[in-house]
Formats: structure tokens, sequence, C-alpha cells
């Protein structure tokens, strides 16, 4: 038989519904930490188990385009910046002559 919360169970009849209450099936003594501990040593590695790694080939072509997409964009930030300072400055000089 499932356990339910008393206010649960008055409200099953009056409403026809169901609704379980999970915090309160919890077993005894099972608090927040011990909760993270076995989220840490059980289901984090049985997850890390299920990744599929790249080959070396992969991870190191995935890293090329990763580094030249930052240089590109580096490069495009601080041309961007160089353009707007010239003409901002420019602008603003030119409102004080």
């Amino acid at each position: 038989m499932e356990k339910v919360l008393p206010a649960v169970q008055q409200a099953d009849g009056a409403q026809g519904v169901k609704v379980m209450a999970t915090a309160a099936l919890e077993p005894p003594g099972q608090g927040w930490l011990r909760r993270a501990w076995d989220f840490v040593t059980v289901q984090v590695p049985a997850e890390v188990r299920k990744v599929t790694w790249p080959s070396w080939d992969e991870l190191k072509k995935a890293t090329g385009v990763i580094v030249v997409f930052v240089i590109f964009l580096g490069v495009l930030i601080g041309l961007m910046d160089s353009v707007l300072q010239l003409v901002l400055v420019s602008a603003v000089a030119n409102l004080f002559k």
C-alpha cells in the first residue's frame, strides 16, 4: 500500500485526485547531506560512464576550431573597438572646438 500524508488523504476523497507526497516517503536519516553524497559518489560516476568521449583526433580538431574562432573574435572586437574609439573620440573633440 502506498503511504500518503493525512492532508493528502482528505483531499483525495473530496477532489477525486490522488497526490503522492514524495518528501514524506524518504527513509528516516536521508537528509540533504546524505543525498548529496550519494549523488556525488553513485550518480555522477554512473553518468560519466555513459558519456561517449571523443577520439584524440576529434578532440584536436575541435580544439583547433575553437582556438581559431576565439582569435578571430578577438581581432574583430579589437578592430571594432579601435574604429568606435576613433570615431567617438574625434566626434567628441569636434564638439568642443
